[in-house]
């Protein structure tokens, strides 16, 4: 649990490079902006409350931890039980004594649909929240059927909205509280976590800026979901998977548990009391369980990363190139999936990029990367990677895919590199034979900056359903998503969108107001996997 763009997204770096990231100077997943006073093995929060420190679930209740703190009464999942079962037995675990507040407002950032992106602190993910897909709905209408009038029928008040769990009333309220100080939050926690277990510290990148903010976004994903098993333990299990290229071992849940925990009781101290202590022992035992427990399903099947050499690089503008790989070992992936990468420059440094094209039979994966400013991954894949260089690559990740199962058609809109899992689709339709109509938008800023579409209007001349539109900022003096506006109807339509977060924002909203279903509108963009940053 705790990418965009994923925490408890133990060492990651996995978001768009904003030029924070990398070279010297301290800090761990979020730089401080000044050094926070030093913890002692017995500070507590500022009211004098001792911190917790979490045990390893399985653990007896009682034991305590590398700090001598005992860890709070809990109950350890079931063995046996489902990962599902045991975010409901959170949820859903009555507390006679508890006074439930009103839900508290806030501004969450959405898990990406399906199993992504992110990283707990990253790549949240993520990480520009990407929509959830629901089970699939008939949209098609019956044109000149005529209006009939409604048969008279007993109206029933809606349905009330389910009711928080007490649980998630006080991991809510604990975020709104913080809401206003997350930088001293996440800087005291990174604080705590390096001098209480300096073990840890080499697992991050010398300077990681750009995590900053990924410690609140995943604690308010799961906020947000707390009470939605099934969103949230998909999102918990792709942080778990990811979290494997970082050396996370079921041993490092505990001290980061046990940090969060410090931090936010010091930080929320007017309203943190053993009640609320209690509900986010509960909740960060069961949701690192998830995790550890997908991490280990994982490790029986696949590699923790693969190594790649680089077989060409082709430069299509000065700050744009199409970087090919080849991998060590077989890598199995989707079109419209991403992976994470890093270079040899910059250790432990990992950026998100989308792959370019449907699984090949040669087993080759290609990249569009964009040097951004100050971007270190980015500049160094441009300008430095040659053929020969090896690199890193991370799980497949993302569910930005095309459903085969129906015939519905294919709206997608591309801008800039985002063109690059556009383009992955497209070939993705073509193997399977389909006659399926799509309908990409390749949008840029300029002609300069459509680089690939060459490449697009010959997949148009070889593909009678495909129609390729460029739409260059400068010459339409309209957005991308305005665009599409003019064209249509799209309610046959299935929507994809890749590219800048702005772009991924104002596309969504767009296409819902011209009547596409949330549930059909598709992506895997926040801001940490965007395309034009690193």
């Amino acid at each position: 649990m705790f990418e965009a763009r994923q925490t408890m997204d133990a060492p990651t770096t996995t978001s768009a490079d904003n030029g924070t990231s990398g070279g010297n100077g301290g800090g761990g997943w979020f730089t401080p902006h000044k050094e926070p006073p030093t913890p002692s093995g017995d500070q507590g929060s500022s009211d004098g409350r001792r911190l917790a420190a979490l045990r390893p679930v399985g653990r007896s209740a009682g034991t305590q931890g590398e700090s001598g703190h005992t860890a709070p009464e809990q109950a350890a999942p079931g063995q046996g039980t489902s990962q599902q079962e045991r975010i409901s037995r959170v949820a859903e675990e009555p507390k006679a004594s508890r006074h439930v507040e009103p839900e508290p407002a806030h501004e969450a950032v959405r898990p990406q649909s399906g199993p992504r992106q992110a990283e707990f602190g990253s790549p949240l993910p993520s990480q520009a929240s990407a929509t959830e897909q629901g089970p699939r709905q008939s949209h098609r209408g019956s044109p000149g059927s005529e209006a009939r009038p409604e048969p008279l029928v007993t109206v029933r008040p809606p349905a009330p909205a389910p009711k928080a769990s007490p649980d998630a009333v006080l991991i809510r309220r604990t975020m709104a509280e913080v809401g206003d100080i997350a930088d001293k939050v996440t800087s005291y926690f990174y604080a705590l976590l390096f001098v209480r277990h300096p073990e840890l510290r080499s697992m991050f990148p010398a300077a990681m800026d750009t995590q900053r903010d990924r410690l609140l976004k995943a604690l308010l994903t799961a906020a947000e979901h707390i009470d939605n098993t099934e969103v949230l333990v998909a999102y918990l299990q792709n942080l778990g998977r990811g979290h494997r290229k970082y050396g996370t071992r079921p041993e490092h849940y505990p001290a980061v548990g046990e940090c969060l925990i410090g931090s936010l009781s010091r930080y929320a101290s007017a309203i943190w009391d053993a009640e609320m202590e209690a509900a986010w022992v509960r909740t960060y035992t069961t949701i690192s369980q998830v995790m550890i427990d997908a991490a280990a399903a994982d490790e029986l099947r696949a590699p923790a990363w693969w190594y790649a050499e680089v077989v060409s690089h082709d430069l299509r503008t000065p700050d744009v190139a199409v970087v090919t790989v080849r991998p060590d070992q077989p890598y199995p992936f989707l079109a419209g999936q991403y992976t994470s990468l890093e270079t040899p420059w910059w250790p432990r440094i990992w950026r998100h990029y989308s792959f370019a094209s449907a699984p090949r039979s040669d087993g080759l994966l290609t990249f569009h990367v964009k040097a951004v400013p100050a971007g270190w991954v980015s500049n160094a894949l441009v300008h430095r990677a040659r053929p020969g260089d090896v690199i890193r690559l991370g799980p497949p990740s993302g569910s930005m895919t095309v459903d085969h199962t129906t015939d519905s058609g294919l709206l997608c809109l591309g801008g800039g590199t985002g063109i690059a899992p556009i383009k992955a689709l497209v070939e993705d339709v073509a193997e399977h034979g389909e006659r399926r109509p799509v309908e990409v938008f390749y949008g840029a800023r300029t002609d300069h900056d459509l680089y690939d579409i060459d490449t697009m209007l010959r997949l148009q001349q070889s593909h009678p359903w495909l129609a390729v539109r460029p739409v260059v900022d400068q010459q339409a003096h309209l957005q991308l998503p305005d665009v599409v506006r003019e064209y249509g109807p799209w309610n046959e339509f299935d929507a994809y969108l890749s590219g800048p977060p702005g772009m991924i924002r104002s596309g969504v909203d767009t296409l819902r107001d011209i009547g596409i279903p949330s549930d059909r509108i598709r992506h895997d963009s926040v801001e940490e996997l965007v395309a034009a940053g690193d």
